[in-house]
């Protein structure tokens, strides 16, 4: 929407921008009419809603459930409809693989089949560990099929990235995951005639993968999607003038901050050590930082409320040590909603606190989805976020006369 007027609009400053990311914060009512956010104890996070502005985001856009991919796209400023990246080249590029024009990435998990049906799409979520022996075993034995290279490398927990290289690829497949457990396994389909060989090799690899796994427990089959190619993206120090660095444990939210130009350092996985990183580098060179909390999603996927209000009090208790900092601007935020009543991602809009130096503060008394509806910012496109942001830290000029 606003790559037009952005390049006349942008300038430089030494203000310092935070955005964190509690992925999968959002919520909708129980059983008991409550979400997660509103049962949670935030005191930090509600005194910023008190003093900041407040509202509610669309990912994508009504009605649609979006994945990690467009919902971290709209966050970083960039229209999720116009940029359609596939997962596999986050997953990739999150493991730090390298992933060329041609290309063909996928996002595999590793899975338990018994009795000819997927009972559990994550194999037990296996540790990471277990994850990179299994790669290693794959690897040793598949290296190629037909005239395609096979590049295998293991993520976090059951993940693991592919990239297919070769001539002919593409990446118009269906998912060979049937996103529900108590089925069979699904094949790729080809969704045109040129897809039809990456479709052929993509099952025959399940096929050599399930055959090699068949005497491991949990995990011996796999499910694949995400099928992406590389696509250009203008990058975060293009578009908005910043040089932006990734505070994120898990690979593909690496990938997703690679892809659009932020550095991309390794850093621990508790919420304590992403924001010692912070502190570590706020005097370095960077003018926006991004924070990523992963486990809010996957205890929303797991049903588990008790457990994702847990994590949010974990961000709420460190919280103080990103706010002693003085950033220029702050946000809060989710990429998506992820309730545990329904154990997926969601189509409901996900609350949102921006706090800078010219603020408006509204009337919000505390960070959660009711009380962020009555805020001034009102339900804006995800993309909308980092306008403001910039606004807010003097960065962009009036637009006309």
């Amino acid at each position: 929407m606003y790559d037009e007027v952005l390049p006349k609009l942008v300038v430089k400053n030494s203000t310092k921008l935070v955005m964190l990311v509690i992925d999968g914060v959002g919520g909708t009512t129980n059983e008991n009419g409550v979400t997660e956010l509103e049962v949670a104890n935030t005191p930090n996070m509600d005194a910023l809603a008190k003093s900041g502005a407040c509202g509610l985001h669309r990912p994508v856009g009504y009605g649609l459930t979006p994945g990690s991919g467009p919902g971290h796209l709209g966050l970083f400023g960039y229209n999720p409809l116009k940029y359609d990246v596939g997962r596999g080249i986050l997953e990739a590029l999150g493991v730090d693989m390298t992933v060329n024009p041609g290309d063909l990435a996928v996002r595999g998990n590793f899975a338990t089949m018994e009795d000819g049906l997927i009972t559990d799409r994550r194999a037990g979520r296996i540790r990471t560990e277990h994850c990179k022996q299994l790669v290693e075993k794959l690897s040793s034995r598949i290296s190629r099929l037909e005239s395609i290279d096979i590049d295998i490398k293991a993520g976090r927990d059951y993940r693991f990235a592919v990239v297919f290289r070769g001539p002919e690829l593409s990446n118009m497949l269906t998912e060979a995951d049937p996103q529900i457990v108590g089925v069979p396994p699904v094949i790729a389909k080809p969704l045109n005639i040129r897809a039809e060989k990456s479709a052929r090799i993509i099952n025959e690899f399940i096929k050599m993968v399930t055959d090699i796994l068949k005497d491991e427990k949990p995990a011996n089959t796999v499910l694949i999607r995400g099928y992406a190619q590389i696509s250009q993206i203008l990058l975060t120090h293009d578009k908005f003038g910043l040089r932006a660095v990734s505070i994120a444990s898990y690979p593909m939210y690496r990938g997703l901050a690679k892809l659009v130009g932020m550095d991309t350092p390794l850093c621990g996985e508790t919420v304590e050590e992403e924001f010692e990183q912070v502190r570590k580098l706020w005097n370095e060179d960077y003018d926006f930082f991004f924070i990523h909390i992963k486990k809010t999603d996957s205890y929303g996927e797991d049903g588990n409320f008790a457990g994702k209000v847990g994590v949010i009090e974990e961000v709420d208790r460190e919280l103080p040590k990103i706010l002693d900092l003085k950033p220029d601007v702050i946000t809060i935020t989710g990429d998506h909603s992820t309730p545990a009543v329904m154990k997926s991602h969601s189509w409901h809009p996900v609350p949102l606190v921006i706090k800078g130096r010219y603020t408006f503060a509204d009337d919000t008394q505390k960070f959660s989805e009711r009380e962020c509806a009555k805020g001034i910012v009102g339900q804006i496109p995800a993309e909308a976020i980092m306008m403001i942001m910039m606004a807010d830290a003097g960065r962009l000029l009036k637009y006309g006369a």
